[in-house]
């Protein structure tokens, strides 16, 4: 099994809004080795480089390590200015990560399907379009990332061009670089029916990150809907195949949980991340038999 001191959280939700140092001390006290911050605590364009060294610094004295940093920005958009824009400060984070030691960046292709304002895939953009528009984007980020050595991990996020282990085919066949590879959250591959541990295995070394998240229902609307993504196990990822197959290429990185049990974070955890991080860790240690 994978080695439990490589647990990570994502300091997502109601962590947003915490201090740093409190997200750290809350994360290191639980036993995660790492957190995964998103840009409401790493962002170049809303926080100044001494806030962002400050951020680091906090994370190391804490103990911790940054596992990645979720970027995430849609690419799928006939807004040309908006579509430049978010390509641009995707770059631009790639250049504070290189400034500040961060490996890897999380990003996903688009539309965001919980997005009213993006197209809707298939509907009112053929995925053709939409490919074209990922293609424009990561000719940019692809190069920026390799010249500045950091790794780009995209997801597969439901509803995306991006979405499952075939749809990741053509953005992986495209660019070779060793600087473009996968952040594998199982539950989306799960959700379209995949063989997750063989995507696992499939993919082998391009995967620079892990999500843990499990998820049960089918796609085709948003969670709550068709599909939720349920507390860790309740869901229908095979978690003793998928981590076995995670030993099988020798993955060595982080697993970072993303709570997404929406309904029970509000109605059971009142809306506390604290709680949130702690079922998580409890069902870790569970699942990674430590």
């Amino acid at each position: 099994m994978p080695d439990p001191s490589r647990l990570a959280y994502m300091a997502s939700l109601g962590f947003t809004a915490w201090k740093p140092e409190d997200v750290c001390r809350c994360l290191a006290d639980l036993g995660y080795g790492a957190v995964e911050w998103t840009l409401a605590h790493f962002d170049p364009r809303s926080h100044s480089d001494d806030e962002i060294a400050a951020l680091m610094q906090v994370t190391r004295d804490a103990g911790l390590a940054v596992s990645e940093v979720v970027v995430q920005q849609d690419y799928v958009t006939r807004d040309e200015a908006a579509r430049a824009d978010r390509v641009a400060h995707t770059i631009e984070c790639i250049e504070a990560a290189a400034r500040h030691g961060v490996e890897a960046l999380n990003l996903f292709s688009g539309p965001a399907p919980w997005d009213p304002n993006a197209p809707k895939l298939r509907k009112e953009m053929p995925e053709g379009e939409a490919w074209e528009l990922v293609f424009r984007a990561f000719d940019e980020l692809v190069p920026a990332a390799e010249r500045h050595g950091v790794k780009l991990a995209v997801e597969a996020v439901f509803g995306m061009t991006v979405r499952d282990y075939y749809t990741t085919l053509p953005l992986m066949a495209r660019y070779t670089s060793d600087g473009l590879g996968l952040n594998f959250d199982p539950s989306h591959y799960a959700l379209y029916g995949n063989d997750v541990p063989w995507a696992v295995r499939q993919w082998g070394s391009r995967i620079f990150h892990v999500h843990l998240k499990d998820c049960v229902g089918v796609p085709g609307g948003l969670p709550g809907e068709t599909f939720t993504f349920p507390l860790l196990g309740e869901g229908v990822v095979d978690w003793s195949a998928f981590l076995a197959a995670l030993d099988d290429i020798g993955y060595g990185g982080y697993l970072s949980v993303e709570f997404e049990a929406f309904t029970y974070y509000r109605t059971v955890l009142k809306n506390d991340p604290a709680q949130a991080a702690r079922l998580s860790m409890e069902q870790c240690r569970a699942l990674l038999g430590a």
